[in-house]
């Protein structure tokens, strides 16, 4: 798939997921091995690494979304190079357990296979989520 504004169509579309909080619709958008990898330090934030598959990642987001409200999300730049796109995001994040509100960035590299996301990794702050759920 090489259609920037399919690959940039099936992003938006996560993105709206993952707000609405809703998993399965996010799961939909990636490949049935896709891999989501959060960029971190394992031993300093459990919830770094990566997870495979959709029923793995249905598991995760789920997790994720149940405890990470994301409020807003304003896309500051997007760059397609053939089947990869990378996204620059200012997000506002609520972690639900405590409703504790903050603003961070996010850049997301995606790649595509078959009209969907076969890889994510996503770099985010690990010190400020870390801070959140202390």
């Amino acid at each position: 798939m090489g259609h920037r504004e399919e690959m940039l169509d099936v992003i938006r579309s996560a993105y709206d997921a993952r707000r609405d909080g809703d998993v399965e619709g996010l799961v939909t958008a990636f490949h049935p091995e896709g891999l989501f990898t959060l960029i971190g330090d394992k031993s300093a934030l459990e919830l770094t690494g990566s997870m495979q598959g959709h029923p793995t990642l249905r598991g995760a987001f789920g997790q994720l979304i149940a405890d990470f409200g994301f409020e807003s999300r304003e896309i500051l730049a997007e760059l397609v190079d053939g089947d990869r796109v990378a996204v620059h995001s200012r997000v506002d994040v609520r972690y639900r357990p405590t409703g504790q509100t903050s603003r961070t960035e996010i850049l997301d590299l995606f790649r595509f296979q078959d009209g969907k996301i076969v890889e994510l990794i996503e770099f985010a702050d690990t010190a400020q989520i870390k801070a959140m759920i202390s």
